[in-house]
């Protein structure tokens, strides 16, 4: 009995080294840094964004920079455009409307801080300032928008 009990006290503790190494390699991992908030922000995106509500969109660009600007781009079929664009230290707010299946996720700033220009458009082009861009998106799961949300946060602070 003493010499089949040592084997499997060596294996239970070669197994348990083993997790514990991971655990403490994993405890200790830096946090996620910038590119990997970066690559990730923009596929949550642009991965969530919804044209489809707008079914006289050609083509939407939706892109977080690396000098923390949030911009959209939509192009209509006739040519018309909309550009919308802030820095996102001027973030105040993110708010979702919706379910897991679609939905508004509302950015706010507390004052006029959004870009918002239009060109090619038949009744003129306009430029002008808003404290708040909606964009229509699918797919957000509760983890996915605090994930979302954590990330504008990050790039947030970091515009500061």
């Amino acid at each position: 009995m003493k010499k089949t009990l040592v084997p499997q006290i060596k294996k239970t503790l070669l197994v348990t080294g083993i997790l514990l190494a991971g655990w403490l390699n994993y405890s200790f991992r830096p946090q996620t840094d910038e590119p990997e908030w970066l690559d990730w922000s923009n596929k949550c995106l642009s991965e969530s964004y919804n044209p489809s509500l707008d079914i006289k969109l050609k083509k939407w660009e939706l892109t977080l920079t690396n000098d923390y600007f949030l911009r959209l781009r939509k192009t209509y079929q006739h040519g018309k455009q909309e550009y919308y664009s802030f820095n996102l230290h001027r973030l105040n707010d993110v708010e979702y409307h919706g379910d897991d299946k679609t939905g508004t996720l509302q950015l706010s700033t507390t004052a006029d801080d959004i870009i918002v220009q239009t060109y090619e458009d038949p009744k003129g082009d306009i430029d002008s300032m808003s404290t708040v861009l909606e964009l229509p998106v699918k797919n957000m799961s509760p983890q996915r928008l605090d994930s979302l949300k954590s990330a504008l946060n990050y790039f947030k602070v970091k515009g500061l």
